[in-house]
């Protein structure tokens, strides 16, 4: 009898913050929208490159040292990493899996964050700070994609692990973790006037 076995498995990481620490949530969304409006070098970046809305990316880059509540908000990212990594079976040797950089985004109706991967990290992710009515899921693209040369399209009811793009709609104070190379990108924000606000991470395998 024939047997069809999946291999080369792509995880995803979807749980709570809770589930591992306490964040105080309204204390992190004022912050985002605090420090977004103070950040001269983030504002000047973002126009300068036609980005949507607000990234602290590009110019703030001591977030948990300047921020208590980013230093917590570390502190409870790390554990779920840490979960996340167990599951992975990595063989890390001497080395952890290290928090490499964090940032805020604030993107606003209409904005999109196009296709893309983190090819110098290990894991990434985001915590979701404000998830207005309208606000976009998170697309992830199936890796394999761009080798279905000539592959027809799938059906509309395929099953999950078959499906070329996964669409999760997180809600606020979730954390959704990938494997760096996985290609994601955020849709437009189709939220009517409110911003849609998250805090992504990358992690790296440490020195």
């Amino acid at each position: 009898m024939a047997k069809i076995r999946s291999l080369f498995s792509t995880p995803l990481y979807h749980a709570r913050l809770a589930d591992h620490g306490d964040v105080d949530a309204a204390e992190l969304e004022a912050s985002c929208f605090s420090i977004a409006e103070d950040d001269e070098a983030g504002q000047e970046w973002c126009e300068a490159q036609g980005y949507p809305g607000y990234t602290s990316y590009a110019s703030l880059t001591d977030l948990p040292w300047r921020f208590p509540i980013f230093a917590d908000l570390v502190k409870v990212i790390d554990r779920h990493v840490a979960a996340f990594v167990k599951e992975l079976d990595f063989d890390l040797g001497e080395k952890e899996i290290v928090l490499e950089d964090i940032w805020i985004n604030i993107l606003p109706p209409g904005g999109t964050h196009s296709s893309h991967i983190h090819p110098h990290s290990v894991i990434s992710g985001t915590t979701y700070v404000a998830m207005p009515k309208g606000a976009s899921a998170l697309k992830l693209e199936d890796p394999r994609l761009q080798m279905m040369m000539a592959a027809p399209a799938r059906k509309k009811d395929a099953r999950e692990a078959l499906k070329p793009f996964i669409y999760v709609q997180p809600e606020v104070s979730d954390i959704l973790l990938w494997e760096s190379w996985l290609r994601h990108e955020v849709p437009m924000n189709m939220a009517d006037e409110e911003e849609r606000v998250s805090v992504s991470f990358n992690y790296k395998w440490g020195d």
